[in-house]
């Protein structure tokens, strides 16, 4: 006899295209309702992408016409919600933060790129234009913005129980780091950070902004996902190092982006090569040009390359980012660059 735990075990098998994550866990199914052995699914995307609708659609339908005695499948699929399905009152609402013009993620396909480091000195560099800038540390099991921005107070609420962002450098920000001890690990699954993201984004005192900057975690999983599904988000930028093992998942990043209709910005090749300070020699330690190679490659704009200073571990050690403690050095000089042409396209 099917059940609704049975129809929904078996949607499990359906991972939300370009996520390692299924579409029962993510939230995508918000319905089931069953006849006989007629089987009738409503699910909301959290993006109109009907390339992605079609492809859940197809998986689901097989997934569900596998089961023992099952009937006819209908699925429903939109982002749509009427009076008559739980998502007309689901928690989450897509909409645009009030006060906040622009939301620019920065992420990265895997770890160690550099990706948060980029995303602190080119907030930075925003601020230092003139722009009203705001950075939101989106890595709940790895927050690296407090040290980064040198930043460790815990922030207070406003009367409307918002939070009241912490300030640095120009740069409102708001981080899990700000409201947990410093050594205290985030044992938090996928609905517990989709919770978190979306407070961060709602529930924080952003206005007036130009730009929220968003510093995703590594990878494509719960947040990256979460973020699309609570608010628009006007461009994404990728960071890499050039390396084939960082850029094969350039490209899972940029299908994420894709997948949730976001429009890629750029990309940026970070520790692209290393200029001796002794002998002015220049070697390429992880090789060159593979950012470049791979923007064209995608037909995506190249945002620029960050060779490797001494200076930017420096900085992001003591929360003094390059941009703030040496604009006038060549590495300070290349995120304002960066962040000169950053500031162009999302105008």
């Amino acid at each position: 006899m099917l059940t609704e735990d049975i129809v929904r075990e078996a949607l499990k098998q359906v991972k939300y295209p370009g996520f390692t994550r299924d579409i029962v866990s993510f939230g995508i199914v918000k319905h089931v309702a069953i006849s006989g052995n007629d089987v009738a699914v409503t699910m909301q995307l959290p993006a109109a992408n009907p390339k992605c609708g079609e492809q859940i659609r197809a998986e689901a339908e097989q997934a569900l016409q596998r089961l023992p005695g099952v009937g006819r499948v209908n699925i429903e699929m939109g982002a749509q919600a009427t009076s008559h399905t739980p998502a007309a009152h689901s928690t989450i609402e897509k909409r645009r933060v009030p006060g906040v013009k622009k939301i620019v993620a920065v992420a990265s396909g895997k770890g160690g790129v550099g990706k948060s480091t980029v995303a602190v000195n080119l907030a930075c560099a925003l601020a230092q234009t003139g722009l009203k800038v705001g950075l939101m540390d989106c890595d709940i099991y790895g927050p690296s913005v407090p040290l980064m921005m040198n930043v460790r107070e815990r922030p207070t609420a406003s009367d409307d129980e918002h939070i009241n962002p912490l300030t640095n450098f120009g740069v409102k920000l708001m981080s899990i780091g700000f409201l947990v001890e410093a050594d205290a690990p985030v044992i938090w699954r996928g609905p517990m950070i989709m919770k978190a993201v979306q407070q961060f984004i709602h529930n924080v005192n952003w206005a007036p902004l130009d730009v929220l900057m968003v510093d995703l975690p590594p990878g494509t999983g719960d947040a990256q996902l979460s973020l699309a599904q609570v608010t628009e988000v006007d461009g994404g930028v990728i960071v890499t190092t050039p390396q084939d093992a960082s850029l094969g998942v350039v490209r899972k990043g940029i299908g994420m982006f894709q997948k949730v209709n976001v429009p890629i910005i750029g990309i940026i090749e970070n520790m692209s090569y290393f200029v001796c300070t002794h002998c002015n020699t220049r070697a390429e330690i992880f090789a060159h040009g593979g950012g470049r190679r791979e923007a064209e490659r995608q037909n995506v704009p190249f945002l620029g390359e960050v060779p490797i200073y001494p200076e930017i571990r420096v900085g992001g050690d003591t929360g003094q980012p390059v941009v703030v403690s040496a604009p006038q050095s060549p590495a300070g000089k290349a995120f304002i660059d960066m962040a000169r042409l950053l500031a162009e396209k999302i105008k």
